[in-house]
C-alpha cells in the first residue's frame, strides 16, 4: 500500500459540520471541497471512511459516495478500492482545477479572462526583466529553442506553456504565480488548440523571441511592450478558438 501522511481521519471529520438531512449531494461536495482547498490537509492524506463522513455530516452514505465520485471526476480526490480515498493535490493545485471545471459548467467569461491574463502576463514580463537569474534566462532560452525545433503543434504548445511558467517563476512573486495559474487553467479549455498552423506558430515564436531578448537585456519597458504585443495576438487566437466551439 502506498505511503501516506499520518491517519488524520478523526481530525478531518471533526472539521466538518453536520448538514441538514435534506442537503443534496452538491452541498456535501461543497463542504468537502471547502476543507480540501483550505490548505490544512496535506496531499496524499487518506480521508475518513464513507461511514464516518456520513455520520459527521448527518447524511446518508450514498450522498457521501456520490459526492466523492464527483470530486474524483474533477481530479480532487483519488478513490482506491480496498485502500481508501486520498486527497490529490495542494490547495494551490486544486483551486485552478476546480475553477476550470466551474468554467465548463457555468457561464463563460472568456473576454474578461483574456483581459485579466493579458494584464498579469505584461506585469510578469516587467518583473522578470528585473528579477530573472542567469539560470532563469537559460531556461527561458531553452524553451524558445524547443519551440523553434518542435516538429508538431503539441510539442510547440508545451514549450510555449513552459516559457510562460518559467517567466512567472523568474518574476519572483508567488501570489502572481498563483493568480496566473488560475487564469491559465480556465483558459486552457480553449488554449490547447489556439496555435493551429505554421504561420501562427511562426508569429508566436517571433513574439517569444522578442520577450526573451527584452528580459535578457533587463529592459522593463521593452519586456512589457513585447508581452503586450504577444497577448494581443494570443487573445485574438483564443477568442477565435472559443467562438468556434459549442
Amino acid at each position: 500500500m502506498p505511503a501516506y501522511p499520518g491517519d488524520r481521519a478523526a481530525d478531518i471529520a471533526a472539521s466538518l459540520g453536520a448538514l441538514p438531512s435534506s442537503s443534496p449531494v452538491s452541498e456535501v461536495a461543497r463542504q468537502l471541497l471547502d476543507l480540501f482547498t483550505s490548505g490544512s490537509i496535506e496531499p496524499g492524506t487518506r480521508l475518513p471512511a464513507e461511514r464516518q463522513l456520513a455520520t459527521t455530516l448527518g447524511v446518508g452514505r450514498s450522498a457521501v459516495r456520490e459526492a466523492l465520485a464527483a470530486l474524483e471526476l474533477l481530479g480532487i480526490v483519488d478513490v482506491r478500492p480496498g485502500s481508501g480515498t486520498y486527497l490529490r493535490g495542494t490547495a494551490s493545485e486544486l483551486l485552478p482545477q476546480t475553477l476550470r471545471w466551474g468554467l465548463l459548467i457555468g457561464r463563460r467569461k472568456t473576454d474578461e479572462l483574456l483581459e485579466l491574463r493579458s494584464g498579469l502576463e505584461i506585469y510578469v514580463a516587467r518583473l522578470a526583466a528585473s528579477n530573472a537569474s542567469e539560470d532563469d534566462l537559460a531556461a527561458l532560452a531553452g524553451h524558445v529553442a524547443r519551440m523553434r525545433e518542435s516538429e508538431d503543434l503539441a510539442a510547440f504548445a508545451g514549450a510555449d506553456r513552459d516559457f510562460h511558467n518559467g517567466l512567472a517563476r523568474a518574476a519572483g512573486n508567488e501570489v502572481l504565480i498563483d493568480l496566473l495559474d488560475v487564469v491559465r487553467s480556465l483558459l486552457q479549455v480553449y488554449a490547447d488548440r489556439a496555435v493551429s498552423g505554421d504561420e501562427e506558430a511562426r508569429t508566436a515564436l517571433d513574439e517569444h523571441d522578442a520577450i526573451l531578448r527584452a528580459v535578457t537585456s533587463r529592459d522593463h519597458d521593452a519586456a512589457a511592450s513585447a508581452m503586450a504585443v504577444h497577448m494581443a495576438t494570443a487573445s485574438i487566437r483564443l477568442a477565435a478558438e472559443q467562438a468556434g466551439r459549442p
